[in-house]
């Protein structure tokens, strides 16, 4: 009975906000997606858009503090940028969002800032050749001109005003409900969670991890993915050798570690058979966040750095399957062999503690 008096009307009340909620999640969901994370377009300008906007609230002066990062933030974005291919996702993205936002939150705004070229193609080819955006030539140009002309071009871009448009939707009518109700859901959901902890005593129970430290653990492993099909745990320099595909952008392999690969110069970073290793597969279970975290031999000794997880374990955030769900990390030996033998910059191997084979940290009394 007192469970029942504390805890009986969680349920019913997180199924009540999450149902207000849910329109206003999904708009939130669709405005990200579309116009901020996977249109280049769009992402520029609103990585931009405080910048822009800086020139009327701080005028010339606050305007140029920026400028020299932002010309240099906008060649690194032309270096690998494709305005035929995030033109194509433009148009798909755009009249997706058109579909499927609700018409007052930004769908009849988009449909009839599009009306005049037929669809959604002849709209994104419209916006691509007129834009400033994505255009590295105009925008170098635009550039060398004074603040005021090149804040007011920019204000006046075709691209911009529709990310401006479809932002001031998303600000007006969205977010404000989202600010009102996720943190009476977030409460509801720290009370449910408290109720758990005292209905459910023989539970376990593991922590929200984010943004904080974590530790996985497991066995350096291959594994069976399906019948008749194994993957060796340890990968070598013969594979990217293999796979070289002379200016692919992915396959494409330097000319020095080419000449090193032919002569067996791996220094002293090789298997005693000779070969360079490159990638090693554990048994640990990983998620968004752990690339980059170092891989710890029983002994205490960096053996890798985590980066990947194999195809067939990326599930592994909902499901995780020890048969088949295997992180990827690059060898320590690999990591050295770079910096010594292709970088040749052995002076930074002087200053490490290089230790081989399985051996203990000693502890200090």
């Amino acid at each position: 009975p007192d469970w029942k008096f504390k805890y009986g009307n969680l349920l019913p009340r997180i199924n009540q906000i999450t149902t207000e909620l849910e329109p206003y999640a999904r708009a939130r969901d669709y405005f990200m997606e579309a116009c901020v994370r996977n249109n280049e377009l769009l992402s520029l300008v609103a990585g931009l858009n405080s910048w822009i906007e800086s020139y009327d609230n701080n005028g010339a002066i606050g305007f140029n503090t920026r400028l020299n990062e932002n010309t240099q933030r906008l060649e690194g974005f032309y270096k690998n940028y494709y305005p035929k291919v995030d033109q194509a996702v433009f148009a798909g993205l755009m009249e997706l969002y058109a579909k499927q936002c609700k018409p007052e939150w930004g769908g009849d705004y988009l449909k009839n800032e599009a009306a005049p070229y037929k669809d959604f193609s002849g709209y994104a080819q419209f916006l691509y050749e007129n834009s400033v955006f994505p255009n590295p030539e105009k925008m170098r140009a635009l550039l060398k001109e004074n603040p005021e002309k090149i804040a007011s071009t920019l204000k006046n871009d075709p691209a911009y005003r529709l990310y401006k448009g479809l932002n001031a939707l998303f600000v007006e009518k969205v977010q404000p409900k989202l600010q009102e109700l996720t943190p009476n859901l977030n409460l509801l959901q720290r009370q449910y969670m408290a109720a758990q902890m005292v209905v459910f005593k023989e539970k376990r129970f593991f922590p929200d991890a984010n943004s904080t430290l974590r530790l996985t653990y497991g066995p350096v492993r291959g594994y069976e993915p399906r019948d008749a099909v194994h993957y060796h745990f340890q990968s070598f320099l013969d594979g990217v050798m293999e796979k070289y595909i002379p200016g692919d952008y992915e396959f494409d392999v330097p000319q020095r570690l080419i000449d090193l690969y032919k002569n067996k110069d791996f220094g002293q970073y090789a298997t005693p058979d000779g070969k360079m290793p490159v990638a090693f597969l554990g048994a640990n279970h990983t998620t968004g966040g752990n690339s980059g975290s170092p891989g710890i031999d029983a002994y205490g000794n960096l053996i890798g750095l985590n980066f990947d997880r194999v195809w067939e374990g990326t599930m592994s955030d909902l499901n995780y399957d020890p048969a088949i769900c295997r992180n990827i990390m690059v060898d320590i030996r690999y990591v050295l062999f770079i910096i010594d033998k292709y970088a040749d910059a052995g002076h930074l191997i002087q200053e490490m503690k290089l230790v081989k084979g399985q051996k203990k940290h000693r502890r200090k009394k």
